[in-house]
């Protein structure tokens, strides 16, 4: 096996140091890779100047260079966005409009960058939605060229319009830590996988 890395990008509307249900769900995915022997780093995009665009670089200050060298650096890549009105946050959705910028950097022969990179998904609230907000991560990621793992997607969602969130419970409920254990052990061996033999190019 070669040596694997991830990064988890956590998409909360909170900044740095406030408490955030999706950085815990964040920080378990990244302990669950650890245990598998992949080294990994966390970063909450909120805590970075990244402005809106579809390009590798707005300029100006922009951040998004600095964390694009990382996804770039990673062979996994975990997105965690909470829920809101039945989407993902639109930290999340700039992301995804940054990683669009992907489909025309290309390799040598031709591939987009992010071709052999893995990606998966973490989703947290307090109402419905994570599967359609899974949907909708999986099909812009994979469209940009990243590989979905069977199964990468890890979730908790509580009761609608209550007030618990998921950094509130006592204990990690045990579906949403065996997801969990599930994504990080099939995005590790995709990722291994395409390591060793990586997409032919066009």
């Amino acid at each position: 096996m070669p040596d694997l890395s991830c990064l988890v990008l956590t998409c909360t509307l909170k900044r740095t140091p406030a408490e955030s249900s999706s950085d815990l769900l964040g920080s378990q995915v990244l302990a669950a890779f650890e245990e598998l022997g992949v080294a990994g780093v966390m970063e909450r995009v909120v805590d970075h100047d990244v402005r809106f665009g579809v390009s590798t670089d707005e300029g100006d200050g922009d951040a998004w260079p600095s964390l694009r060298e990382k996804v770039l650096a990673a062979d996994v890549l975990v997105l965690v966005t909470p829920i809101w009105m039945g989407q993902p946050s639109s930290v999340c959705k700039m992301v995804l409009e940054r990683l669009d910028a992907e489909i025309s950097e290309t390799d040598d022969e031709g591939r987009p960058l992010v071709f052999g990179k893995v990606a998966a998904i973490g989703v947290v609230g307090n109402e419905d939605g994570a599967h359609h907000v899974t949907a909708e991560l999986a099909q812009a990621l994979t469209d940009v060229g990243f590989t979905i793992p069977a199964q990468a997607a890890t979730y908790w969602v509580g009761e609608a319009m209550q007030a618990v969130d998921y950094k509130d419970l006592d204990t990690t409920p045990e579906k949403t830590a065996g997801t969990t254990e599930v994504l990080a052990r099939n995005a590790t061996h995709l990722a291994g996988l395409l390591a060793r033999s990586p997409y032919p190019a066009g």
